[in-house]
């Protein structure tokens, strides 16, 4: 079979973006696919902010993957005049024994991360924007910040592309197979050879790999912006990002203003209702979604709840236990898969490049990414 491509790589968003960038930085000939825009708003890579920290409550196994990352993004901010990534330190908050303190608190002692643990009154002290109920403790870490991610996305396949990639966007996939000798891509426009195939296409994964024996679960996510009263309070250098458990385990999350978009953002980290990719109704969020936010507002930032500016329909496609899926196709040698990220993968985008683009090339990667794998879940590799 004649090859034109060493590896395809279906989906250029997030992670596609840093496939492409990382395999081409090889030399290698990629060809990304994207049957949207790049970047585009019909997934789950845009709304101006993507947290990015260190101390990872879901899992210590993380956070030598995080470093990478952030190796990555720096790198990625040397090398793009958007520079998509900002340190501005982070608090998170929660009842006291919530996971989201004690388990970041864990992982940075695990893994020796600088960090603070706060009384509620501490906290209260430090981020007097902030009003903690009776019973909640804190903890701060300096090493958190936020990534632009349609700046991210646009960054990565600008490098890819300059690095001799090959990017197609407005191609929709119709079919793949594989073999030993290939792999076959063939699209609305035209038909494509390769060595080696990625799949990263988030929310239509399973449309594209229907065998891969792990159910995934999309579901429609509400990001929310309001105008604060004394709106320079919470301007990027004043405010940071910030997480705050509740007692019902539900997640609110915001970062500081940013100049790109006007209002604060705060948004619920809770997968929502069952989605379709395909008829999700990105425009309709209601005043039922725009409550599931404000509740945030109104309890823990209560000077904050001005009018709303703006709301964002995303998805999130969620594995079975919530933790990201990368590894090779379970018959498929020459095909790698990156997906299930639950919602809180999009900080990993550098580093979950950097695998896929070994698993294309080599089957095997050295980092630290086994846990990851489909093996978890039984009865496939």
């Amino acid at each position: 079979m004649r090859r034109e491509h060493d590896v395809i790589v279906i989906g250029v968003g997030t992670m596609g973006a840093a496939a492409c960038a990382e395999l081409a930085r090889r030399g290698k000939r990629v060809l990304g696919i994207e049957r949207f825009d790049v970047p585009h708003g019909m997934g789950a890579h845009h709304g101006h902010s993507r947290m990015f920290r260190l101390a990872y409550f879901e899992h210590a196994d993380y956070v030598p993957l995080l470093r990478k990352a952030l190796e990555g993004w720096n790198e990625l901010n040397a090398a793009s005049p958007l520079r998509p990534f900002t340190m501005t330190g982070g608090l998170y908050a929660g009842p006291a024994g919530c996971e989201t303190v004690e388990r970041s608190a864990e992982a940075a002692r695990e893994h020796g991360l600088e960090h603070r643990l706060l009384t509620r009154a501490e906290a209260m002290r430090e981020f007097p924007r902030f009003a903690l109920p009776d019973g909640y403790a804190g903890m701060y870490e300096p090493t958190v910040g936020f990534v632009v991610p349609e700046h991210a996305v646009a960054a990565m396949a600008t490098l890819a592309l300059e690095r001799g990639a090959e990017i197609r966007a407005r191609e929709r996939v119709l079919s793949w197979e594989a073999n030993d000798v290939g792999v076959v891509v063939r699209t609305d426009r035209a038909e494509y050879r390769a060595g080696s195939l990625v799949i990263t296409n988030g929310a239509w994964t399973s449309r594209v790999v229907g065998d891969l024996g792990v159910p995934l679960r999309v579901t429609r996510q509400v990001l929310g912006w309001v105008w604060p009263e004394e709106p320079e309070a919470y301007t990027l250098g004043r405010f940071p990002c910030w997480a705050i458990e509740d007692e019902a385990k539900s997640v609110f999350y915001g970062f500081p203003m940013l100049p790109s978009n006007p209002g604060l953002k705060v948004a619920k980290h809770v997968p929502g209702r069952e989605a379709d990719p395909e008829t999700l109704d990105r425009a309709g969020a209601t005043r039922e979604d725009e409550e599931d936010f404000r509740e945030g507002i109104r309890r823990y930032l209560p000077r904050a709840e001005g009018p709303t500016m703006a709301m964002a329909v995303c998805m999130y496609t969620n594995s079975p236990d919530s933790h990201f899926i990368i590894d090779r196709h379970p018959r498929h040698e020459n095909v790698a898969i990156a997906c299930g990220f639950s919602g809180h993968g999009f900080k990993f985008a550098p580093v979950v490049g950097e695998i896929v683009a070994d698993l294309a090339i080599d089957g095997t990667t050295r980092l630290p990414a086994q846990f990851l794998g489909l093996g978890r879940f039984g009865g496939v590799r």
